[in-house]
């Protein structure tokens, strides 16, 4: 029981362990979760100290694009663009190639770290997947490192996109095995566990994280991480829900957000799997505002720009947020 591990030992834990990875127990982590607020401190300094042994100063920017919005068959309860939301959204197959080819650019000319390239739906034609592997071979051209959200794919078209240069791809767990069942009944979670699998086995990258704020318990959130451990994704994302409205969860309580609350996630991601990229995605504008120093201690990876159907800091002041906060933007694509 989680209740047997004390605040006490769980600070001698951290202790023993700055800059040191250490194996969490799933007991250890939910007993994380527990600490009193004024253990933050002590809990960012650790996760802090790993974020700095692995990432350096660094942070990385990457730009979001809805390539395809709306009209999915799934039922995901926080988002804008399932089939059971009635948000007033833009629908659409194809985003047009200017604005794809030009947000590529802009990577590209500002030396962000990455493309990501968000497709509503689950399944998709072979023919679908080959007008990708086309777009992506244009984009690939100009250097930039793509990374492509794109539901669940078969063996043969994960191998197009492959071929096409397309070397990560983004599959968030976004819960609880457990928990699951309360955001989406359309397909399972073991659905994207085994997905990930096989795309890890083709040789990809993966960017897999969750959401917070969907009515979970703290035992939820662990669960998620631990397994997202198993996982050891190049990336985390960590999101925090922005009720929208028109969708399922638009009236969800978030009153447990709390800033303070959002970074004990964040460390816990960072004391799990410290070597991933642990980004701050959704949400960060809001809960973080004027926190943004304490913020990059412990994450290295923000978007700017926006969040598919939500809106984000612009470009401009992302970077000045991170310069400001005493850090550096990294610079990856070519």
């Amino acid at each position: 029981m989680s209740s047997m591990i004390t605040a006490d030992t769980i600070r001698k834990i951290l202790s023993d362990n700055i800059n040191k990875e250490y194996s969490f127990s799933r007991e250890e982590a939910i007993a994380i979760m527990n600490l009193p607020e004024e253990d933050m401190p002590f809990l960012m300094e650790v996760a802090g100290s790993l974020r700095k042994k692995y990432k350096g100063n660094y942070v990385s920017i990457h730009l979001l694009t809805n390539a395809r919005s709306g009209n999915c068959s799934q039922n995901c309860a926080y988002c804008a663009q399932s089939c059971r939301s009635k948000a007033d959204i833009e629908k659409y197959k194809w985003v047009d190639d200017e604005k794809l080819y030009s947000d590529n650019a802009f990577v590209h000319d500002n030396h962000l770290s990455r493309h990501c390239i968000g497709l509503s739906g689950m399944k998709f034609t072979d023919e679908d997947i080959e007008e990708l592997a086309e777009k992506i071979r244009v984009m690939k051209a100009d250097g930039t490192h793509l990374c492509c959200s794109i539901g669940f794919l078969t063996e043969k078209q994960a191998l197009i996109l492959k071929e096409a240069g397309l070397d990560r791809i983004n599959h968030n767990l976004n819960s609880s095995r457990s928990y699951y069942h309360n955001i989406c009944t359309t397909h399972t979670y073991e659905q994207r566990v085994n997905n990930i699998h096989m795309l890890q086995r083709l040789g990809f990258e993966i960017c897999s994280g969750g959401i917070i704020g969907m009515g979970e318990s703290k035992e939820d959130i662990v669960d998620m991480l631990l397994d997202l451990r198993e996982i050891q994704p190049e990336a985390l994302p960590i999101n925090f829900l922005l009720p929208i409205p028109g969708t399922p969860l638009e009236h969800a309580d978030t009153t447990v957000l709390t800033p303070s609350y959002c970074m004990k996630v964040l460390c816990l991601a960072r004391l799990l799997v410290p070597q991933s990229d642990i980004r701050c995605a959704a949400g960060r504008e809001v809960y973080f505002k004027g926190r943004e120093k304490e913020l990059l201690s412990v994450v290295d990876s923000i978007f700017a720009s926006g969040y598919l159907t939500a809106d984000g800091q612009g470009i401009s002041d992302t970077i000045k947020t991170i310069t400001d906060a005493g850090f550096v933007y990294e610079i990856e694509s070519d």
